[in-house]
């Protein structure tokens, strides 16, 4: 599509700007409804126009965000893991951030081991010993080194399988690697994959803005990662917008409208 009117033109150079990328999705957003594109713009652009978080800390959240089990938006996970490489991040970054949504499958563990907790105690089956073994103290131990708490799941887990406990300790405590994530860039990260509307953990959530908070993370950093999680909603227009225009217009590539069956 081309032969923008000046209007169009501005609106396209002013979103780009905003949000530093062009998409076919924005084009036939453009072309259908442009009021709704600025809107967008707008709203897409205020954390980055006027939040502290560096251009490069945005797009690993980004990477974070798209890369997640909970979304897997392959497109925008390519578009922004190539605009962090362009905004200096290392590979060894971006391996860290796949990292930490890799260990985002731990949700369901933590929220699981409590209820298993409460149902074995109903039913007089609570068996977990009282007392730490030495091993379990040393393990507790380096939790609390690693990240300066000690939630009542991470526990939970410590007393029902020591063993698990110590192989979720070296996925949670990886990194650190030269080239790779500090330890606030790494808690950042980590509070937006709980806070993003794909796997909305208000516990994790919690705990992660606290332990933002106790390593010095500025209040305005927090707000400007949970407003990016929001971003993720526009991926309906992502994927909806082209096959709507195909649906309208298939000549603008080649394919068959829709039929059904």
């Amino acid at each position: 599509m081309s032969n923008l009117t000046p209007k169009e033109q501005a609106l396209k150079e002013a979103y780009i700007r905003a949000r530093g990328y062009w998409r076919p999705w924005t084009e036939g957003l453009l072309r259908l409804d442009p009021a709704f594109l600025e809107t967008y713009g707008s709203y897409a652009g205020y954390p980055a126009a006027t939040g502290p978080l560096s251009p490069k800390m945005r797009e690993l959240i980004y990477v974070a965000l798209d890369g997640s089990a909970t979304h897997l938006f392959r497109s925008g996970l390519a578009l922004h893991m190539q605009l962090a490489l362009e905004q200096g991040a290392t590979a060894q970054e971006i391996v860290d951030v796949l990292r930490l949504a890799t260990a985002q499958g731990l949700e369901g563990c933590y929220v699981g081991v409590g209820i298993l907790a409460e149902e074995l105690a109903l039913a007089g089956l609570d068996s977990d010993q009282a007392t730490l073994t030495n091993e379990q103290k040393a393990l507790r131990e380096a939790y609390v080194a690693q990240f300066g708490d000690w939630p009542d799941f991470i526990d939970l887990w410590l007393r029902a399988d020591p063993g698990y406990f110590a192989a979720m300790l070296d996925l949670l405590a990886g990194g650190r690697r030269a080239g790779g994530l500090d330890e606030q860039s790494s808690c950042l990260i980590t509070l937006a994959l709980n806070g993003c509307f794909t796997a909305l953990n208000p516990h994790g959530l919690r705990l992660q803005i606290r332990r933002a908070l106790r390593l010095g993370i500025d209040r305005r950093e927090i707000l400007q990662v949970l407003q990016m999680t929001a971003h993720l909603g526009v991926h309906a227009c992502a994927i909806g917008v082209p096959i709507l225009m195909d649906a309208i217009d298939p000549t603008t590539t080649g394919k068959s409208p829709a039929v059904d069956a």
